[in-house]
């Protein structure tokens, strides 16, 4: 695709228990090339971001791979794991679950630690020349792991992204089942707002956009309370763009813009 290829793994998990899925797109005539980490949202899988984003053509242009992970464990024969659209299956919400019976929920263990020594058995890839970004819970994904991990990531961006979970209806709900009973207090780990209000690390660029039209834009995502956190600590650019949704054609439409901004950070000549 664009001269590079489009390349679908799998592989038994450790930290999940179950046979995972990533893709990888490989750009063209790059020996080693800089990875930038796509997180998706609720109910997506990787070939949502490989199929819809768009996020091919530019990746080629510039020489970036890009590597979609799935959004959570799946086929664990747990019960409920497929009741909900907004938690279990298809909404591991990028934490390690502490309440026994989602214990197998650890995607923000598989994202930082386990995909990541995967990658590096790859000679294509230079994984330490690496940015992230998501869509949705994926770019609640994105901050979290950036915020948390700041020196493994120079750079993190975000689609629509849900900035403050721990006020709003989806991040209860996920970290009340994967944290227990008293997920108050441990909850904040995992909320980019709350992360952005103590954080100390050095000062990450960080791009975002979100649409007026999004229709989870006052229920769930909260970007202003992001903003608000990161002033004075982060470099934060954070768009609101007239008449866009939390839709894949809103990515689509910002797509080379956010790999653009990774390019910048991450690519050797940019160093």
């Amino acid at each position: 695709m664009f001269g590079g290829f489009v390349r679908r793994y799998a592989h038994q998990s450790r930290e999940l228990g179950c046979k995972m899925v990533f893709t990888v797109f490989f750009p063209p005539a790059v020996t080693k090339a800089p990875v930038v980490y796509y997180l998706s949202g609720l109910t997506c899988t990787d070939e949502n971001f490989v199929q819809k984003a768009g996020a091919q053509r530019k990746a080629a242009e510039l020489g970036l791979a890009v590597v979609a992970p799935d959004t959570s464990p799946r086929g664990l024969g747990i019960e409920g794991e497929d009741e909900s659209w907004d938690f279990g299956t298809g909404a591991g919400f990028y934490l390690d679950a502490t309440a026994d019976k989602w214990r197998q929920y650890r995607m923000y263990s598989y994202i930082t630690q386990e995909l990541p020594a995967l990658l590096r058995s790859m000679p294509e890839l230079d994984v330490d020349n690496a940015g992230i970004m998501g869509h949705s819970m994926g770019g609640h994904g994105a901050l979290t792991i950036a915020l948390k991990n700041p020196t493994a990531y120079k750079s993190v961006s975000a689609f629509a992204p849900i900035c403050n979970p721990t006020q709003v209806p989806w991040g209860q709900k996920a970290f009340a089942g994967y944290l227990g009973e008293q997920w108050q207090e441990v909850a904040q780990q995992y909320d980019a707002t709350e992360l952005a209000r103590q954080y100390s690390g050095p000062s990450l660029p960080v791009l975002m956009d979100t649409g007026t039209d999004d229709e989870f834009l006052k229920t769930q995502l909260h970007p202003w309370a992001f903003e608000e956190a990161a002033r004075g600590k982060l470099q934060v650019e954070s768009r609101m763009n007239e008449g866009y949704d939390h839709s894949y054609f809103t990515i689509a439409t910002f797509m080379d813009d956010h790999l653009s901004f990774h390019a910048k950070h991450i690519l050797p000549s940019a160093a």
